[in-house]
């Protein structure tokens, strides 16, 4: 995304919005699930009301009300950030329960990092603890943490079409686990994905995200905007999920690559709620404030996307639907003009045949040479990545460089030759086998997962 120089407009939103109030969080059993109902405000023209639906399909448990209130509110307050991020109000006014310090600290660094493409991309200088404070009204309460016993050995897998989950899908269900794919927002990837792998609607739990479109009609009128932390929002639904249904595991598919910057010597990610710092805050914040009994974790995690793209070149009965292009996410289609896409055809290419490849995204994108200022990014020509859910460089290199070993003598594609006389930074990377046996540390799988997953390896 272009660097955009807003340091003025913040500031001046900032002062004429010095206050925004999360005014209310609302969780409502309903026959056919549970509903989900925020309010923020920032005064009375400015009222922002999104909502979300978890579908129950006769596998909800009789959660208390006071246990929906508490989970409703932290879905809220990552909700929150979406809407916050308009205006950058110095003060943030939390009406349904009480921060203690601890807990005001997490979620201020959430909002620091979990928002640093945003201020990076606003050209607003990530900001320090003036960034935000926490106000209560009197009467506000501290939440408590619950200590729900009724956990089987499930596991609930979140599902979004790409290639990731679906290598999480099946080297889970293959020893018989029990497992329930959870979708947000579903679309044709996510139904096409999840019948390959066996999984019906009644399968799966729906869960229905509503933006206000007031926020939309804001980002038109030249408010503040920009990527949030969505990986953090389903951080809370999935565990929230868990403790609805009772299953105890909440495996995630991100992988080691995503802990790798945007911004070099930065801590600008686009992928930190994605990365394991990230994990590990959400399983202590979890255990200490929240709920025990959840496992929440990324089963990819030791993995890097050269693995993950190994894997995947394996299940071909995915090959013609998964889809991992957000700009194509409307029409479930591969745009093939994208960072991501282009990323997704490096990480398959070394693994699957050049006409697949092809079938696959409808053309072959190392012909296309207006994508080479895109590449210079995922090769570390250029000065910062993608922001994007990307690769690490070093893997990007590791890829076309064995691309190219393979085709030998064959005349390269454009894109190839352009690599080639960019003469990336590549000295000192390491032989192409030795990362599909890597096994990153650290990570927090459990023995069963991670021998499972160390197995599933051990034969690429």
């Amino acid at each position: 995304m272009r660097q955009t120089d807003n340091s003025s407009k913040y500031h001046q939103l900032r002062a004429a919005f010095p206050r925004f109030v999360y005014e209310s969080a609302r969780a409502e059993k309903t026959a056919e699930g549970v509903s989900l109902q925020f309010v923020f405000r920032l005064n009375e023209e400015l009222v922002f009301r999104p909502t979300m639906f978890f579908s129950d399909k006769g596998r909800f448990f009789n959660l208390s009300d006071e246990l929906l209130q508490t989970f409703a509110f932290h879905v809220g307050m990552v909700e929150m950030i979406s809407y916050w991020k308009a205006f950058c109000s110095p003060r943030i006014l939390v009406m349904p329960f009480r921060l203690n310090t601890g807990q005001e600290q997490w979620w201020k660094k959430l909002f620091r990092y979990g928002l640093g493409e945003f201020f990076h991309t606003n050209g607003i200088e990530v900001p320090g603890e003036e960034m935000l404070s926490f106000e209560y009204p009197a009467e506000a309460a501290y939440f408590k943490r619950s200590e729900l016993e009724h956990f089987s050995e499930s596991i609930i897998i979140p599902v979004g079409g790409g290639k990731d989950s679906v290598v999480t899908l099946e080297l889970l269900k293959n020893p018989g686990a029990d497992i329930l794919p959870l979708v947000m927002n579903q679309r044709g990837a996510t139904r096409q994905v999840l019948a390959a792998a066996g999984f019906g609607p009644e399968d799966t739990l729906e869960v229905k995200r509503t933006l206000d479109p007031l926020l939309l009609k804001l980002n038109e009128q030249g408010f503040l905007n920009g990527h949030t932390p969505f990986s953090a929002l389903l951080a809370f639904v999935t565990v929230f999920s868990a403790a609805l249904t009772g299953k105890k595991h909440v495996a995630l598919s991100n992988e080691s690559s995503a802990n790798e910057a945007s911004i070099p010597g930065s801590k600008i990610n686009h992928q930190y709620s994605k990365s394991f710092e990230f994990e590990q805050d959400f399983r202590d914040y979890l255990s200490a404030h929240l709920q025990r009994g959840v496992n929440y974790f990324s089963f990819l995690r030791p993995l890097n996307e050269l693995q993950i793209g190994a894997l995947f070149s394996g299940f071909t009965q995915y090959h013609g639907v998964f889809k991992s292009c957000n700009a194509g996410s409307k029409t479930d289609s591969w745009c093939c003009n994208c960072s991501k896409c282009l990323f997704t055809y490096t990480m398959l290419a070394p693994f699957v045949r050049e006409e697949k490849m092809t079938a696959i995204f409808g053309e072959n994108l190392f012909e296309k040479v207006r994508l080479a200022p895109i590449l210079d990014q995922l090769t570390g020509v250029a000065e910062n990545k993608p922001f994007e859910c990307v690769g690490t460089i070093d893997e990007v290199n590791a890829a076309l460089q064995e691309v190219i070993r393979q085709k030998k003598k064959v005349q390269l594609p454009v894109l190839l030759q352009h690599y080639q006389q960019q003469q990336p930074a590549a000295a000192g990377l390491k032989n192409f086998k030795d990362f599909l046996h890597e096994f990153h540390q650290p990570h927090a799988l459990q023995p069963r997962f991670k021998n499972l997953l160390q197995k599933s390896i051990n034969n690429l």
